[in-house]
């Protein structure tokens, strides 16, 4: 009996490791400590509506999974989470409201959900990896501002996706554990510019044989600046702080 269950553990050992060959797959989990800072204004005809960031630290958790095949013409799949809020002080006129107090406190929570579909361009070629691809960040924003009399309060939500450029590198240093990376999204289009940037350093604790666990500690900066005669609102708003998170490799 022993003897069976000896070689049906080696030979799912085995197993996993060829599929490893063929499909890795990888996630992460953690929370970003991060600073909102910035400031939204709406002027169309007239109005005069103005937010100002509180830049008060918030802590946003965070998901993330990757799916590396051996397919060439097929991109890999990286899929991204993280929330971020924020809240501050608005006044003036907007679209669909108008805050007939001196001003009042506004919230906004925003969902982000990334869709990255990309090729590895190098896999652990002399101990780099390389991945080039495009990000669509489908962004779910909901905001309130609150009652103040003679303000009756405000809510309302919003949906839009967002395309990007993406890029990863990372660098495994030779007989170690730990790994140096870094990736950004990023476009720029007009007056308008978005990117989503990272910088890590990993630890991969390498004595589980199949699920191997690592940690990770980075910095993380995102901007959104939206300025285009096609939108009302002009948009200037950045998060930074640093990261930390737990990944799993298989």
């Amino acid at each position: 009996m022993k003897k069976i269950l000896y070689s049906l553990t080696c030979a799912a050992v085995l197993a996993s490791s060829a599929m490893a060959d063929f499909t890795r797959v990888e996630m992460g989990t953690g929370a970003w400590m991060q600073t909102p800072k910035g400031t939204a204004s709406y002027t169309e005809s007239g109005a005069n509506g103005l937010y100002t960031s509180g830049e008060k630290e918030e802590t946003s958790p965070y998901i993330w999974a990757a799916i590396k095949h051996p397919i060439p013409v097929l991109p890999n799949i990286r899929l991204e989470y993280v929330s971020l809020k924020d809240s501050g002080v608005a006044s003036g006129k907007f679209k669909d409201f108008t805050i007939t107090s001196a001003s009042t406190t506004l919230s906004y929570d925003m969902k982000q959900y990334d869709i990255i579909p990309y090729y590895n361009i190098l896999d652990n070629t002399a101990w780099i990896t390389l991945d080039l691809g495009l990000d669509i960040k489908i962004i779910d924003a909901s905001y309130r501002a609150a009652p103040s009399a003679p303000f009756a309060g405000y809510s309302d939500s919003v949906i839009f996706p967002v395309p990007l450029l993406y890029a990863r590198a990372r660098v495994q240093i030779p007989s170690t554990d730990i790994g140096l990376e870094a990736d950004i999204k990023y476009i720029s289009t007009g007056n308008s510019t978005v990117y989503d940037a990272r910088a890590k350093v990993d630890y991969t604790l390498g004595f589980f044989p199949v699920i191997k666990p690592a940690i990770e500690v980075g910095y993380r900066v995102q901007k959104i600046d939206i300025d285009e005669d096609s939108v009302d609102a002009k948009i200037d708003i950045d998060f930074s702080g640093v990261y930390a998170g737990l990944i799993l490799r298989f």
